[in-house]
């Protein structure tokens, strides 16, 4: 099986530059006839949905558990980088790209980690405009501290509780779009099955786990932000819900060497190629 990640062609750091600034864009009184399917409601899917119901999308947001406030993303406690280099020590969009490359034991797609870099700066501004509580200096800047074994101070953070702010800003977001009519939201929903129309993703089969009703949905795009990687590991201290199964879904339906998916950071367009 190839799994054909789509990562355009140039230059290392020009690659999503370069895309962005050229792909095709949708005029704003075609967006509402657009919709888009997002699987999970953590900090990626969460934000995603929130994001795209405020540019103008009609969006269904899927979770198998009762609220989206239960996603896994609650635990992370250490904090989140972004190479803004408000220490002045000498930080960079390159020395978090290179940190995060060797920190992943050179694995990692280097093109989709540079974007991660680039985008790292303006995900904080997000952030903080969703009203995550980051720690903050006397004078009233965000605070940084340097982690995880990186030579700069880079990381922000909410003393131990990171991930459960910031799960709960992009919950908030994403609930002043369900309030406003753009984000339907499906609480208790298990997608089952993607749905693949002439080599896209379309849709998906989803289980309604309150009455056992198999329930299909149609989309023009379908995001996958289910994350899940934990368990697949025996020593894991993620949830047991976190068991692969949505991406492996996803996974199956790839055939002949062709993507059906790629996901971007939560504050930038995400959808299908």
């Amino acid at each position: 099986m190839n799994l054909n990640s789509k990562i355009p062609a140039g230059p290392l750091a020009e690659k999503w530059t370069k895309y962005k600034s050229t792909m095709p864009i949708v005029a704003p009184n075609n967006k509402r006839k657009l919709e888009i399917i997002v699987v999970g409601t953590g900090l990626a899917g969460a934000a995603a949905a929130s994001s795209l119901g405020e540019l103008g999308y009609s969006v269904k947001c899927f979770t198998f558990h009762d609220s989206p406030r239960r996603a896994h993303s609650i635990a992370a406690q250490g904090g989140i980088n972004a190479a803004k280099n408000y220490a002045n020590d000498g930080d960079s969009i390159y020395r978090l790209f290179y940190d995060t490359i060797k920190g992943g034991d050179y694995r990692a797609r280097e093109a989709n980690v540079h974007r991660l870099a680039e985008c790292s700066v303006d995900i904080i501004d997000q952030c903080v405009a969703q009203g995550v509580p980051f720690a903050r200096e006397y004078g009233g800047l965000l605070e940084n501290r340097s982690f995880g074994g990186v030579q700069v101070s880079r990381t922000f953070y909410a003393r131990g509780q990171t991930g459960q702010q910031l799960l709960i800003g992009a919950y908030q977001s994403l609930s002043r779009q369900i309030a406003l009519g753009t984000v339907q939201m499906y609480n208790r929903h298990e997608m089952l099955e993607l749905v693949k129309v002439d080599g896209k993703a379309r849709g998906i089969i989803a289980r309604n786990l309150l009455t056992g009703e198999l329930e299909r949905h149609a989309a023009h795009a379908v995001v996958i932000a289910t994350g899940g990687y934990g368990n697949v590991f025996y020593l894991s201290t993620n949830a047991m819900t976190c068991n692969v199964t949505a991406a492996w879904k996803s996974v199956k339906r790839c055939s002949h060497g062709q993507s059906l998916f790629y996901t971007n950071p939560p504050n930038m367009y995400t959808g299908i190629r």
